[in-house]
């Protein structure tokens, strides 16, 4: 299992190259899109945080003061504008009344620990959580989304049914445990879906084709 995890890295590495992600000047950048990508893609998301970027307003103090209403409409490009307005104001008065606004005061915290908090808040499930965790305080935690799903589904890795837990388990226990590996690899998924592993998929020119099935008989999230 562990060497097939690997050898998927490395083709999709193959093909696909440093992926560079995530996109953002600062961690605090990098939660806003976090929150903002839910449910959208990346380009609307982006315009959503280029707006707040150029207000001047990517400050978890002005962000904090801005009108909520307001706020929905500078995001509005990103979808759902007014429940994510409602999620990021939640998101920012945590930053800023438990870490002063500031990210960086929550990178030397336990993983479990800032996970459990970001889960309480509005609007934060595992994927935006995790995102946080890893794209922007730097923690060793893998990110499962759509695209997580689908490619392993497809290849009969998993269950269309297997919970967020159990496709993290299957990377986390077998791989190393490190951010940067991790924010690659997940990378990489995100680029297998955007350009081949789609709604209507190209498998013939899928890198991973040809490569097995994974043997889960020893995994304990037997149920996968």
């Amino acid at each position: 299992m562990k060497r097939t995890l690997r050898a998927i890295y490395r083709r999709l590495f193959a093909v696909f190259g440093a992926q560079h992600w995530w996109p953002g000047e600062t961690p605090f950048e990098v939660a806003v899109g976090a929150i903002l990508t839910q449910n959208t893609a990346w380009a609307n998301a982006s315009k959503a945080v280029e707006r707040l970027k150029a207000g001047h307003l990517l400050d978890p103090r002005k962000l904090e003061r801005l009108p909520r209403r307001k706020l929905a409409g500078l995001i509005r490009s990103s979808g759902y504008f007014n429940q994510k307005a409602k999620k990021l104001k939640g998101f920012i008065r945590y930053l800023n009344r438990h870490y002063g606004g500031a990210l960086g005061r929550m990178r030397g915290l336990p993983l479990n620990g800032l996970r459990v908090e970001l889960l309480a808040l509005h609007g934060v499930g595992p994927e935006t959580a995790d995102s946080i965790l890893l794209y922007a305080l730097e923690k060793p935690i893998f990110v499962v989304d759509a695209y997580t799903r689908r490619f392993m589904a497809r290849h009969g890795w998993v269950s269309w049914k297997a919970s967020y837990e159990e496709i993290q388990s299957l990377f986390m226990e077998n791989l190393p445990h490190k951010a940067s590996y991790f924010n690659e690899y997940h990378a990489l998924i995100v680029a297998l879906g955007k350009n081949l592993c789609r709604t209507h998929p190209k498998c013939h020119r899928c890198p991973l084709k040809n490569l097995g099935k994974l043997s889960l008989e020893t995994s304990p999230a037997s149920n996968l």
